[in-house]
């Protein structure tokens, strides 16, 4: 399996000489089985724009997993040139936030008229839009579990993805102190994260924050660096990539976010260039 990471911000884009080595799209990696052309997009913020440099002039044919229907999780799909023409095909799972909304309806408060000028149904290609609800399910030949985890302001998931022989789960947005402060005072180890997490390969987790910024700002639904690490250990998780950086943290702040791990090696600090084979 191969884990491109293409946006790894949160919140906003980071535009700015001070953010260009870790990048500054927000959130978006691409899952490909070994030796393809990837088939499984994890979120759709503006990195979903990079797509198109993996594809060898091919049109996307795949799924997008969204994790939640946050603006910086979705606002990159009409921007899309791999998903956007004519023969591509995209089945985008749309999570159900259980008010009997339909997903292209659920989608298209955000992206239609008067906010944007094209709605998601007019998006050029073979497009199937499909809602998510905790589950397990076959997608693109991976076997993936669902689990809704807590986060601010809508019904939010995890994603574990299998190919049979490695794991890697995807929690970009976690506020696991909204369930108590947990052994630590960085929130709760509590089951769907447990679930989703024992034994895997590789861990995408928020870390927005860290451990002296919780108490101020978990309000906005965030996760520290430091719960991230934890929960890895904790899950017996091989490596952890640190992820949804916020939007005002340069690139020598992240330096310093690494520097506090550097006892570990199964930590990394995600950057939009990070490769990953997994």
């Amino acid at each position: 399996m191969r884990v491109t990471f293409l946006g790894v911000r949160g919140s906003t884009p980071a535009p700015g000489q001070e953010f260009i080595r870790y990048g500054g799209h927000t959130s978006c990696v691409a899952v490909a089985h070994d030796g393809e052309l990837p088939t499984l997009l994890l979120d759709a913020g503006t990195g979903i724009r990079r797509t198109s440099s993996l594809m060898n002039g091919e049109p996307f044919d795949g799924s997008i997993l969204l994790s939640h229907l946050h603006w910086d999780h979705v606002h990159g799909l009409p921007f899309c040139d791999a998903t956007d023409r004519l023969d591509s095909r995209v089945t985008l799972f749309v999570p159900d936030q259980l008010d009997g909304s339909e997903p292209l309806e659920m989608l298209s408060r955000g992206m239609s008229p008067p906010h944007f000028p094209v709605r998601a149904d007019e998006l050029r290609g073979d497009w199937s839009f499909v809602s998510l609800s905790a589950s397990s399910l076959e997608i693109e030949g991976f076997s993936v579990l669902i689990e809704e985890i807590p986060h601010k302001g809508g019904r939010t998931y995890g994603f574990r993805i299998g190919d049979g022989t490695s794991t890697v789960v995807y929690m970009p947005d976690h506020c696991p102190s909204a369930l108590g402060p947990g052994p630590d005072d960085l929130g709760e180890y509590h089951p769907a994260a447990l679930s989703l997490c024992g034994g895997a390969d590789l861990l995408i987790h928020d870390a927005q924050l860290v451990r002296e910024e919780l108490a101020a700002e978990a309000y906005f639904g965030h996760a520290a660096a430091e719960y991230a690490v934890a929960l890895a250990r904790h899950a017996e998780v091989s490596q952890v990539a640190l992820f949804h950086h916020k939007q005002s943290r340069t690139d020598d702040e992240l330096d310093a976010i690494a520097r506090r791990f550097l006892d570990d090696p199964g930590v990394i600090v995600a950057s939009q260039s990070t490769v990953l084979e997994l």
